[in-house]
């Protein structure tokens, strides 16, 4: 069930940007609303699967690879509707590869990406990478940030004149926060991947494995 609910995301989502492309100015701004649903919605699957007790390793990876496509589509339509640089998409699918191969290293030793057997070496890249809150705030800047640029793709591309969504994108502060959202989203996306990579490299790199050869070898 958690799994059928992960893959009604990944299909509710690529709906939507269908519709985000051929939409007129209220089937976009009804997209918006879409979009903060796919986000908010995020932990569902999870939740399920606790309740009926049926996690298993496959879901949690498969529902990290759902966020996972989810974030980059996103990122790469709203690049190629021309609303965003497209190093941004570019930034983003570079470190999802590099974050998900090291911790692929993990999971063959039985660790998580999350929770409380993951890779992170201290109290505070715990709390960075793997803390509730710190999850929470980097999921809702997402949030935010893509139904902002959703919003702006109605405002630019369609006539939204004399609607509620003009009128509010017409407003300088409300456009100023909703491109801090954006690159508040790009630089948690950074900030989280550089303690994998380093705990990675302090538990998996040269040293480490010149040290368990030694261990092996006393």
């Amino acid at each position: 069930m958690a799994n059928l609910i992960t893959v009604a995301r990944l299909m509710l989502l690529f709906v939507t940007i269908w519709l985000i492309y051929v939409g007129n100015v209220q089937v976009v701004t009804a997209c918006i609303f879409v979009l903060l649903f796919i986000f908010l919605s995020d932990g569902l699957d999870g939740w399920v699967a606790r309740r009926r007790n049926t996690t298993s390793d496959f879901g949690a990876v498969f529902d990290i690879a759902s966020d996972r496509i989810v974030e980059n589509a996103l990122w790469v339509v709203f690049a190629d509707l021309n609303l965003i640089p497209v190093w941004i998409p570019l930034l983003v699918l570079s470190r999802g590869f590099i974050v998900d191969g090291l911790r692929s290293l993990s999971y063959s030793e039985g660790k998580t990406a999350f929770g409380k057997n993951n890779m992170m070496r201290s109290p505070f890249t715990q709390w960075l990478t793997a803390g509730r809150f710190m999850r929470a705030v980097f999921g809702y800047a997402k949030a935010l940030a893509f139904a902002f640029l959703c919003g702006l793709q109605a405002y630019e591309h369609h006539d939204a004149s004399g609607t509620v969504l003009g009128s509010v994108y017409d407003v300088d502060a409300f456009r100023w926060i909703g491109w801090g959202l954006v690159y508040l989203a790009v630089v948690l996306t950074v900030i989280r991947a550089l303690p994998v990579i380093f705990d990675a490299m302090a538990l998996y790199g040269p040293d480490a494995q010149k040290h368990r050869r030694g261990a092996v070898n006393s």
